[in-house]
């Protein structure tokens, strides 16, 4: 009872102190918050809440447009400080230099630096898997999807209307892939002796490069015999195969592009190992470094074409990734197969009824916009994320930069560096850097026009292999509109407003490759010549084909 009655005298004076404290602590929360009135059962007004958050949210949607620009600014600031500390790291020799007299000072101010280290590997992702996180980016996929599945039905409903039942054949993609038995059997020559012969070069000049009392002519000679290894081996090789056995088109394209891979990759080892070699012999510090068989065997597989003893890898295989990105690739081979049949074949197929003239060009290649724009899309996806990625993931290759966003290119300077970031490596540190390295940095146009040069002619020879036929469109594009474009639009452009000539100017190179070269080789189907002249492989068919139907 005593207990009971302390409770009672108790409880008025604790229950003052609680609403006092209650009120202090609404004394100290914001205005916004301690003015919430309640129903008289009790309840907060919901009306008031709902208006409360509206504004909270205009609130936040003001602050996000500063919020962001101060990170960008701040992200912008820790990057610049970034590459200037890594500037000032690789520079740290020169600013201490090994005291010597001045003959020798003399000497080195003569010799031409030698190039500088290449690529620096290291685990990062594909920029689209990091994209695709985003709900709005996704969407933009699901998009490419709904529109294959669009291709699909109307394909099924023409089919169905003209032959009065479903045609589930494929008879394109059965012909552009034929003689794959011949494909395989190339390709496992030609990477076998991949393997062998470089490799083996490589390994005899080395082992006996130190003792050589002739080393000038040891390495001319050896360097003599990867040469035509490379040109007569593996050029003119698979190039005769791929002639004689009149490969279809697409049979082709798989036999040129891994002759041009192999070449590449082959050259990057040789590359990469001699300068080693030789720095090893001066300094004579002991045996001379050699790469194991199986660095060079996974470097031969793995998706890029700069050679490194190692690479940054992945502990584990996601198979499930694996998986998911062979089936996009051959979903990406569908989606192609449907274009052609829906917006090429039937346009270009009656093409030689019509002569040759302005109106026609002009008409056909705004025509080919939209298919040469969707194809872009599909090699860029089916082969630089999917397939490549695919590689890297059985291989636990974790450096997985093989494009950078070139689609928010202002200048075709940018986009030339991030469209195919793989092949870019090799030309600017092969091409561009030794050219500079041989001739001196005076000359940087020259070695900027000799990488132009050299990766046109490359593309416009595969065209002429694969489809049989000369016809110098793509060259013409890349060293007269892509040097011009290389310097009119250069990185000082900035603004929105380039990114939308970048794009128009992609959107019609597009359509004049597809209606110039489908033009092309539905001529050369229906106006054969029976006693063709060497002129006559030159000029173009499409310009004189004219037949009845």
């Amino acid at each position: 009872m005593a207990g009971e009655d302390f409770v009672r005298k108790r409880q008025p004076g604790s229950t003052m102190t609680c609403r006092t404290s209650e009120n202090e602590e609404m004394q100290r929360r914001p205005e916004g918050e301690r003015s919430l009135p309640s129903a008289s059962n009790g309840r907060v007004d919901v009306d008031h809440v709902i208006t409360r958050k509206m504004q909270l949210i205009a609130e936040a949607e003001q602050l996000k447009p500063a919020f962001m620009k101060e990170v960008d600014s701040h992200f912008t600031e820790f990057v610049n400080s970034l590459v200037a500390k890594s500037a000032l790291l690789d520079s740290s020799s020169s600013l201490f230099p090994d005291p010597c007299s001045e003959k020798d000072l003399h000497k080195a101010k003569t010799l031409r630096a030698p190039p500088e280290h290449g690529k620096i590997f290291t685990a990062r992702r594909s920029l689209l898997d990091e994209l695709f996180e985003v709900s709005h980016i996704r969407t933009i996929y699901h998009m490419f999807i709904a529109l294959l599945i669009v291709f699909i039905l109307s394909t099924l409903l023409v089919d169905f209307i003209d032959e009065g039942r479903l045609v589930l054949g494929f008879d394109l993609l059965v012909f552009v892939f034929g003689k794959l038995p011949v494909v395989f059997c190339t390709w496992l020559c030609m990477f076998s002796a991949t393997v062998v012969v470089p490799y083996g070069l490589f390994s005899r000049w080395a082992q006996g490069y130190s003792s050589s009392s002739h080393r000038v002519i040891r390495s001319i000679f050896y360097g003599t015999l990867f040469t035509l290894f490379q040109t007569v081996g593996l050029g003119l090789g698979s190039t005769y195969v791929a002639i004689a056995y009149a490969l279809p088109p697409a049979s082709r394209f798989i036999v040129i592009l891994e002759q041009v891979r192999l070449v590449m990759k082959a050259h990057s080892f040789v590359r990469e190992n001699v300068p080693k070699v030789l720095s090893s012999v001066k300094e004579k510090a002991g045996p001379v470094p050699m790469p194991r068989i199986t660095q060079y065997l996974y470097f031969l597989f793995a998706p890029t074409l700069i050679y490194r003893d190692n690479y940054p890898r992945n502990p584990t295989i996601r198979w499930g990734y694996v998986a998911t990105k062979f089936a996009q690739v051959l979903g990406s081979l569908f989606y192609a197969y449907y274009i052609f049949v829906r917006l090429c074949i039937p346009q270009f197929r009656n093409s030689s009824q019509e002569t040759f003239n302005l109106r026609g060009l002009v008409l056909c290649i705004f025509n080919s916009i939209l298919p040469g724009v969707l194809i872009l899309f599909l090699v860029f996806f089916a082969f630089l994320h999917c397939w490549l990625n695919a590689f890297a993931e059985m291989l636990r290759f974790a450096d997985r930069m093989f494009y950078k966003d070139w689609w928010n290119s202002t200048s075709y300077a940018n986009y030339y560096r991030t469209w195919n970031v793989v092949v870019h490596d090799w030309l600017y540190y092969y091409a561009y850097r030794d050219f500079l390295w041989f001739f001196g940095k005076k000359f940087k146009a020259a070695a900027m026009l000799s990488v132009f040069t050299v990766s046109a002619a490359v593309h416009e020879y595969v065209l002429i292999i694969c489809f049989g036929f000369f016809y110098p469109v793509l060259f013409c594009l890349f060293m007269c509109f892509g040097m011009v474009f290389n310097f009119i639009l250069n990185d000082r452009r900035k603004g929105p407003i380039w990114n939308v000539i970048m794009w128009t100017s992609l959107f019609l190179g597009q359509g004049v490759i597809i209606c110039l070269y489908s033009q092309e080789w539905y001529a050369r189907q229906y106006c054969p010549l029976e006693n063709p002249t060497f002129l006559d492989y030159l000029k173009p068919r499409s310009w004189s084909c004219h037949v009845q139907m």
